[in-house]
């Protein structure tokens, strides 16, 4: 079976006051699972002129403002799952995303007055796609608990925003985490692979197969980003990983 691919992560990164540079990389995170989708919107800022007298037809509207550019998106965390090293004793997934909360709470800038607070200006990286802005709203659910009511996985909403109609940035992308460089892929038909039933788990079926307890480090051969969410039909390697 191929070497599984290495998935590039989206980032959260604080940046100063200017949008310049990046700060705090004690701050910077990695999400757990990439989100699905991004959603960009541009607006701008027009206005119906108010007109005067018997006029007829439609007046054109005025743009009266710098406009806004805003990237939403959702994110999931999961304290079953496999994580890095430095969460893996985290039994409370809001230990995870708390770690977003701080990129909307507001705190006093650098050479503020003492009653001047505004969230971090934050950058969103993944691959070649960048957006700057700063957080304007969270929405967090708490979506399964443990027998002790410990929650164990969330969804976050997250939306940013910037004051103007920015240009697409397009940033550079390398091949790190690819294939290069590896060893050549056995052929073709060679692994017993494992089909996913419909509504299956990475977690079911490696218990269906005696890996229940070494469930993380097959997944993790595997690739999979989101063990409880295969897709249909998907083919996986459950004797990857064995230690």
């Amino acid at each position: 079976m191929p070497k599984p691919v290495d998935l590039a992560k989206a980032e959260l990164r604080e940046l100063d006051a200017d949008f310049a540079n990046e700060i705090n990389p004690g701050k910077h995170m990695k999400v757990q699972f990439n989100p699905e989708t991004l959603k960009v919107t541009f607006a701008n800022q027009l206005q119906q002129p108010s007109g005067a007298g018997d006029q007829r037809g439609t007046p054109a509207r005025q743009f009266v403002g710098a406009g806004t550019t805003k990237l939403s998106l959702q994110l999931w965390f999961d304290v079953t799952a496999p994580k890095p090293q430095a969460d893996a004793s985290v039994n409370d997934v809001r230990r995870l995303t708390q770690k977003v909360a701080y990129y909307i709470t507001p705190k006093q800038p650098s050479g503020g007055s003492a009653n001047q607070f505004v969230p971090p200006a934050i950058r969103f990286v993944w691959g070649s796609f960048q957006f700057d802005g700063m957080m304007d709203s969270l929405e967090e659910n708490l979506e399964f608990f443990s027998a002790d009511g410990r929650p164990l996985r969330a969804s976050v909403a997250i939306s940013l925003s910037q004051q103007k109609i920015t240009a697409f940035t397009f940033l550079p992308t390398g091949g790190a985490g690819g294939a290069g460089g590896a060893a050549a892929a056995p052929s073709a038909g060679t692994q017993p692979l494992t089909q996913a039933p419909a509504a299956s788990t990475f977690q079911g079926l490696a218990d269906a197969q005696g890996r229940g307890g070494d469930w993380q480090s097959a997944a993790t051969a595997n690739g999979i980003e989101n063990p409880r969410r295969l897709a249909t039909g998907q083919l996986v390697d459950m004797n990857a990983g064995r230690r």
